[in-house]
């Protein structure tokens, strides 16, 4: 049995996000307003578990039911536990297992909820919420599930409804959808009361693939997102073709042929995202002065132009560590180091803006905090580019509304820094209609770093061989699978939906508060995010100050079962982080992780190998050469020809009215106040801890 608790606001009372919500559609809906016949629209919180899920209530069980041991709870008692937990009493009417939809007026009835196996950050908060009221946790495998209800009056078709929906309730890449009549709400139980469950069928294998020809590789990186090019298949088919590297695969009992898990893991490693190929790449350009030839845009201009700064500064250089860490490091005091460090998420900002810039805020908190030994979070920064919020024309498949673009980034930002506690203090936000096909996303994150952490530089780390492979944070699931990859592919209407990960802040927050005690204490060396690419993408990273890793991936915690090896390795967490701990400290580290309720998991260790291994269950299912992983990428060839705009002189003319003007002038969207935005953001949170360092 499912019981559902659902939060309504008192119909005595205004639904501030129900009208909210209803003046957004009325004017900027692209349906038609006047044809749109939208009377009203209101909305509820649904929080949904199984009764099973309560086995082991015990006493409280008891008192919350009063009907006897052993037997399940009433719809009383669950109604008490809504009231509780989800409900003010004077603005909201708790009802239970669909008390709401008979108490409501409505014509038609759309429930909301994520599809199985996306991150469901208010179900996780209120599932630790009923098991600390129950006194115990749920049961093994069950979870809390959320979803919104929206009641709609008005004399609508069912074709307007799923429009609606379509348009601006609910996001199918990562959401399903449920559209009821008033006259099918009451037969609807089968549709509402069920739990998304990820249930992956597939039998846990290692594929295995003979790569005779890099066309052979070609067509299977178009079948698995590998985004791998021409030249890079022919290197990854010649790298295993060599005489040496069959036989080390050979005498270690693999075999000759690719296994999936390698093809993944190198792919990731040679993303755009992670390796910057189109910075990187040989670009011969041809403009009006003649032919030349850069070889990397990146170390040329980029590194060059800081390597010419440090060269001027001279014995004053104030640079630490720049181009060799997840974030730059410079000197702020005697006592103190400043990172820093900006990146976009372009991509999954424009299939899902919430949970694409809400991954992009979090995701860009990890990179300071796994810089050096971890630095200590001061503040955000974003700036956003963003086709009209009023475009009214026609719009590419599959893409949404800038509107919907606008709202869901401004939501996920606000969401990703306020509750992390990390303050946004500046930032700006310009339109264009060249954003209408991808939005420019950019995150920032700064914070700092002791200059000196038990006897040692705090931006250092170091790895011996020896030393434990310990993951830390969020569990492991589908999304976030192809992270990486999806970085290097073209944003079209077959995009995949497990590239957008939905970052977790409040699971993140616990993890860096338990960190920033871990590393004050000495109990790691070396810390990397899980970022695109994973378990493969940091201890791959992390393993090259050592020499090689060792990892047993059927160790991971998993969401759910059923995911590949490939999977496991492959998928990314903004709320996960990787360690390297000396062996005497591991008992310590455990021990703090289990009183802070963080979870980590010991994997395996670092080597001086000169390889990367993993197992699954005790099978090799990945041997890859150190220096192939990170250095046999071949470099990309680009052909750039430029050729100068004419130059024009605009005429002015000065206008009779010029208040006209300047009133026109404020209300354009790239000049008019942004506060409606950015009072979103909380930018007084850590006013007072910041200053503690320095007292």
């Amino acid at each position: 049995m499912i019981h559902r608790i659902e939060i309504l606001t008192a119909p005595q009372h205004a639904d501030p996000v129900g009208q909210s919500l209803l003046a957004r559609i009325r004017r900027f809906s692209q349906l038609a307003a006047s044809d749109l016949p939208l009377d009203g629209l209101r909305t509820c919180a649904v929080y949904s578990f199984a009764a099973e899920a309560l086995a082991e209530a015990g006493n409280v069980r008891e008192a919350l039911a009063g009907n006897g041991r052993g037997r399940a709870l009433d719809a009383a008692a669950v109604r008490a536990l809504g009231a509780e937990l989800f409900a003010d009493p004077v603005l909201h009417l708790t009802c239970v297992d669909g008390e709401g939809l008979e108490r409501s007026p409505f014509d038609w009835y759309v429930e909301v909820g994520f599809r199985p196996g996306v991150t469901d950050n208010v179900g996780r908060t209120a599932q630790e919420s009923l098991e600390q009221r129950l006194g115990h946790p749920l049961a093994e495998g069950h979870h809390v599930h959320t979803a919104t209800g929206y009641f709609l009056r008005g004399r609508l078709t069912r074709a307007q409804v799923q429009a609606l929906a379509d348009e601006w309730l609910a996001n199918e890449l990562i959401q399903q959808v449920s559209v009821l009549s008033r006259a099918e709400a009451g037969a609807a139980r089968e549709r509402l009361f069920r739990l998304p469950r990820v249930e992956l069928t597939q039998p846990i294998r290692v594929e295995r693939f003979a790569l005779a020809r890099a066309a052979d590789l070609l067509a299977l990186s178009k079948a698995r997102l590998l985004a791998l090019s021409e030249p890079e298949a022919e290197a990854i088919r010649a790298y295993y073709a060599q005489p040496a590297v069959i036989a080390a695969r050979r005498a270690a009992g693999l075999g000759p042929e690719a296994t999936d898990v390698e093809l993944e893991v190198l792919a990731q490693t040679w993303s755009e995202h992670c390796k910057h190929k189109i910075f990187n790449a040989e670009i011969d350009c041809t403009d009006e002065r003649g032919r030349a030839t850069v070889r990397s845009l990146y170390r040329t201009y980029v590194q060059g132009a800081t390597r010419r700064v440090r060269e001027a500064l001279g014995p004053d250089d104030w640079c630490l560590s720049v181009f060799r860490d997840n974030a730059g490091v410079v000197r702020f005091d005697e006592r103190w180091s400043f990172v820093f460090k900006v990146e976009t998420h372009n991509s999954p900002s424009a299939l899902d803006p919430y949970g694409g810039a809400l991954t992009g805020i979090v995701g860009v908190n990890r990179d300071p905090f796994g810089t050096g030994r971890g630095a200590e979070l001061l503040f955000n920064t974003d700036v956003f580019c963003f086709a009209s919020p009023f475009h009214n024309g026609p719009l590419p498949p599959r893409l949404l509304h800038p509107r919907r673009i606008y709202e869901g980034v401004r939501l996920g930002v606000e969401h990703g820094g306020n509750k992390s506690g990390v303050p946004t203090v500046n930032g700006s936000v310009t339109f264009h209609e060249r954003f209408l096909g991808k939005p420019l996303v950019f995150c920032g994150t700064g914070g700092l770093l002791p200059a000196n952490l038990h006897g040692r530089p705090g931006w250092e780390k170091w790895i011996a061989p020896g030393d434990k492979i310990v993951m830390v944070g969020g569990r492991i699931g589908k999304d976030g699978i192809h992270g990486a990859t999806f970085s290097s592919l073209e944003l079209n209407e077959n995009a995949p939906a497990t590239a957008v990960q939905i970052g977790d802040p409040i699971v993140q927050k616990k993890m860096f508060d338990f960190l920033l005690l871990a590393r004050d204490r000495g109990l790691y060396t070396a810390i990397t995010d899980n970022g695109a690419g994973g378990l493969s993408s940091s201890v791959g990273e992390m393993a090259r100050l050592s020499g090689g890793a060792d990892i047993a991936l059927d160790l991971a915690p998993l969401k759910y079962p059923g995911l590949q090896p490939w999977e496991i390795f492959v998928s990314e967490a903004q709320e996960r982080m990787t360690l390297a701990v000396p062996p005497g400290q591991v008992p310590a580290l455990l021990a703090l992780s289990r009183d802070m309720d963080v979870e980590s998991t010991v994997l395996g260790e670092f080597t001086a190998s000169g390889v990367l291994r993993a197992t699954y269950r005790g099978e090799l299912v990945a041997l890859l050469d150190m220096d192939f992983l990170h250095d046999g990428l071949p470099p990309m060839h680009i052909e750039a020809r430029w050729q100068p705009p004419p130059q024009t002189h605009p005429t002015l003319h000065a206008p009779a009215d010029l208040s006209a003007m300047l009133t026109t002038l404020l209300g354009r969207l790239n000049v008019c106040s942004k506060e409606a935005m950015v009072r979103q953001y909380d930018h007084e949170v850590q006013g007072a801890s910041v200053l503690k360092p320095f007292t």
